[in-house]
């Protein structure tokens, strides 16, 4: 049996977890704020985009004329996987639900005999996949010293990509990331990139509208596929700030009340303990007493 001064240090400890999971929610709380409005904000913005160079695609697909962001390169054998995770943990299962989602992904393109490469952002995805594929990992992003994400920081990330697959490294290229729904909901995501998917455009009220372009669309896509994929990365990274702050919230949360009833159990405990020691004190002095 533990003596009353190990639960009482064991009391002490546990209550100062508390007050350290306790002020890690209420930063996070904080942080969601300004990071659900950030990630909310970019998506009226993405998806418009996305139509809007969906539209432009449908006239010119398949034609020899189309970047080659939208045709791709023909083939499936080489598959890149960016995969986005965070700089730091202590926020649940966001993380890793990432990382399993990539690691699943890999080992089932690898099975069909395809050649994989991941490209990775954020120390807590690279970790685990450079101990599962050392050798599959071409190029990781830190991206822990800066204060908050911006596009410049997806932008370059973007040209990294772009520049690989013009070098003909890769034939299709997938992102991972986790979309926030809400505090207790992160959905992990896979999202191909490379060549760019677009959402089928929804049938239009009456004669559907034509429309003539100068420059001609190849030139308008030819600038603003690069463009669309660092939105779409962008994006990607906003979603996981996001999804960051709320389950590490969720997860500080709950270790907040674990502690407490952590403490309700040892102090019991240690009440328990101290009257079994007053209890047999009491009777060794009676005992004596009679003996005299």
């Amino acid at each position: 049996m533990a003596s009353l001064k190990d639960l009482r240090n064991r009391i002490a400890s546990v209550k100062a977890t508390q007050k350290i999971t306790k002020a890690m929610q209420m930063v996070a709380a904080a942080k969601l704020r300004r990071a659900q409005m950030a990630a909310e904000a970019a998506r009226p913005y993405a998806e418009r985009m996305e139509s809007v160079l969906g539209n432009i695609a449908s006239g010119i697909a398949g034609g020899p004329d189309a970047p080659l962001l939208l045709t791709g390169t023909g083939k499936d054998q080489t598959h890149l996987l960016l995969v986005l995770t965070a700089e730091r943990g202590l926020c649940g299962a966001f993380n890793s639900s990432i990382v399993r989602m990539a690691r699943d992904r890999a080992f089932a393109l690898m099975n069909q005999g395809k050649t994989v490469k991941i490209f990775c952002v954020g120390r807590k995805g690279h970790d685990p996949l450079r101990r599962l594929f050392p050798n599959q990992i071409v190029d990781f992003v830190e991206l822990r010293a800066n204060k908050g994400v911006t596009f410049a920081d997806a932008q370059a990330i973007a040209e990294k990509i772009s520049a690989m697959f013009v070098a003909g490294e890769f034939d299709i290229a997938t992102q991972f990331y986790s979309r926030f729904q809400s505090v207790i909901s992160q959905i992990p995501t896979a999202q191909q990139i490379i060549p760019a998917t677009f959402p089928e455009a929804k049938p239009a009220d009456g004669a559907a509208a034509v429309y003539e372009y100068e420059p001609d669309e190849s030139e308008i896509l030819a600038d603003l596929l690069p463009r669309s994929l660092a939105v779409q990365v962008f994006k990607a990274l906003l979603e996981n700030g996001a999804s960051e702050q709320g389950a590490r919230m969720s997860a500080m949360d709950n270790a907040t009340r674990n502690a407490g009833e952590m403490i309700k159990k040892q102090t019991l405990t240690y009440n328990r303990t101290r009257q079994a020691m007053i209890t047999k004190e009491l009777i060794e002095i009676i005992s004596g007493a009679e003996a005299l």
